[in-house]
């Protein structure tokens, strides 16, 4: 990876894991960064290529490093792509040396008091929550100009607010709202554990973290910000046997879906990565693997007066690392679209 003297110099940590794979990958065509260090912990010293083959040929000779707050000094800008937890430790310290810091896990998406009941954990650093920004360009773009801190939305949230935040800005729904959520195994990460084992994933469907998941209150906020009001989500999420995709369907209930099509073709007029499908069209989450578009689609249920959105995006690229890319390309002025694909990998 080698670019101009006048890059963005980029770090990566995490960089061994899915997310960070796929940072490598887009970052590899981005014609303003230049990767100027990678992190992992337990495959320091190992070279790039050996984790992730598919990068052969793009990323040299890079190894790995154990890395922490002094890469500061060698970048201008540090992905985080790191468990749950670890960003809000390492993260001060990269933003007191000079770095931006655009972290991929969800320390930085909730105040301070919910992180003990949806993550587990007592927040390491909560004097930085009102310093980050939610990073979800589509709906708050001009909050990231200029920011130091970008909280990447998580993959479900991305979906969700994407298809559910113009209709709260419509003021078309309040109260309880249903999304139903399915994604494949790459959402859980790439170390390999008994529940994403391919005996145990094949052929099954099967919900989990029903009522506990970490992304039902982040989707509540945005909602929140967005002008819903009194509004509550039942977030029920399934594992499907496939690697990448995300598809939510939203039921919204005493909801027109001519005006949800409406309040969604408005919203996103313009917008390169939020694609709003024709009427009877539904999203296919294979439809948009390897790109960073969200797309979305509108039907109805007569009968019940309930409107139905569905959003489908890539896990790992609009869901963590595309999004990511495109934060960093508002932060520094550049075309938002650099080194984004908007054509997904189909069959």
């Amino acid at each position: 990876m080698t670019a101009s003297s006048s890059s963005i110099r980029v770090a990566v940590l995490g960089a061994s894991g899915y997310s960070g794979g796929e940072l490598l990958r887009l970052l590899s065509a981005h014609p303003a960064a230049e990767v100027v260090a990678v992190g992992a912990g337990e495959r320091a010293g190992a070279a790039v290529r050996e984790v992730h083959p598919h990068l052969e040929g793009v990323v040299e000779d890079m190894t790995f490093e154990e890395l922490g707050p002094g890469v500061a000094g060698r970048c201008d800008v540090a992905f985080l792509a790191l468990p749950h937890g670890t960003s809000s430790h390492i993260g001060p310290d990269l933003l007191e040396a000079g770095a931006r810091v655009i972290d991929l896990a969800g320390d930085f998406r909730l105040p301070a008091e919910d992180y003990p009941n949806w993550y587990g954990f007592d927040h390491a650093a909560p004097a930085w929550l009102d310093k980050a920004v939610y990073g979800l360009p589509e709906l708050f773009r001009d909050q990231i100009r200029g920011s130091a801190l970008v909280a990447n939305p998580g993959c479900f949230a991305t979906a969700a607010a994407l298809a559910l935040a113009p209709l709260a800005r419509a003021a078309l729904f309040e109260g309880n709202v249903v999304v139903d959520a399915k994604t494949g195994v790459s959402g859980a990460g790439a170390r390999p554990t008994a529940t994403v084992h391919y005996a145990h994933t094949e052929g099954s469907i099967r919900p989990y973290r029903v009522g506990t998941h970490q992304h039902t209150p982040e989707i509540e906020r945005v909602l929140a910000r967005a002008g819903a009001k009194d509004t509550t989500v039942t977030f029920v999420p399934h594992l499907v046997p496939a690697v990448r995709g995300v598809l939510v369907t939203c039921y919204v209930p005493r909801t027109d879906a001519a005006a949800c099509a409406r309040a969604l073709d408005e919203a996103y007029a313009g917008e390169p990565f939020a694609r709003v499908l024709p009427e009877g069209t539904m999203p296919d989450s294979k439809h948009v693997q390897g790109s960073n578009v969200c797309e979305i689609g509108v039907g109805g249920d007569e009968r019940t007066g309930t409107a139905v959105v569905v959003a489908a995006l890539d896990n790992l690229v609009k869901g963590a690392a595309g999004q990511a890319i495109q934060n960093m390309n508002i932060l520094f002025d550049l075309d938002e679209g650099l080194a984004l694909p908007t054509t997904g990998l189909y069959p």
